[in-house]
C-alpha cells in the first residue's frame, strides 16, 4: 500500500480520484490547492502526488516545480492529471519535473494504469 496525495481544487474531481485510488488500495491524503498541496507533501512525504494543473493559489505546474527544488520531496513522484491537453502543456509539465501526465476525462484504467506505470519505474532493478 502506497502513501498518494491527490491535489485538486475541484471536489467533484478530487472523490472521483479518491475514490479509484482507494480501490487500488492505498492510503490518501488530499489537498485543494497547489501550495496547500505543496505543504502536505512536505509533511507527510507521499509516494506519489497526483496534481491537477489548473488551481488557485500555485497552479500544479508551479506546485511540481516547488516540490522537485525541495530536498525532501524531491524524490516523490508527480502524475499531472488535468484538462489542459496541448502538447505544449504536456511538455512543460514534464519539464517541471512531472512522471507523468494524464488528460481529464480519464478512465478508472487509464488512472490505474499510470499509478502502476509511476510504481513500477520507481522500483529499483533487481538483481
Amino acid at each position: 500500500m502506497a502513501r498518494i496525495l491527490i491535489v485538486d481544487d475541484s471536489p467533484s474531481q478530487l472523490m472521483g480520484i479518491q475514490r479509484i485510488v482507494e480501490k487500488l488500495g492505498h492510503e490518501i491524503f488530499t489537498a485543494t490547492d497547489g501550495a496547500s498541496g505543496v505543504e502536505v507533501a512536505k509533511q507527510v512525504l507521499p509516494d506519489l502526488v497526483l496534481m491537477d494543473v489548473v488551481m488557485p493559489n500555485l497552479n500544479g505546474f508551479q506546485a511540481t516545480r516547488t516540490l522537485k527544488r525541495e530536498a525532501t520531496t524531491q524524490h516523490i513522484p508527480v502524475v499531472l492529471v488535468t484538462t489542459k491537453d496541448q502538447d505544449t502543456d504536456r511538455l512543460w509539465g514534464m519539464r517541471q519535473g512531472a512522471k507523468a501526465y494524464i488528460t481529464k476525462p480519464f478512465t478508472e484504467d487509464d488512472l490505474s494504469a499510470v499509478i502502476a506505470q509511476v510504481f513500477s519505474a520507481e522500483a529499483p532493478p533487481v538483481g
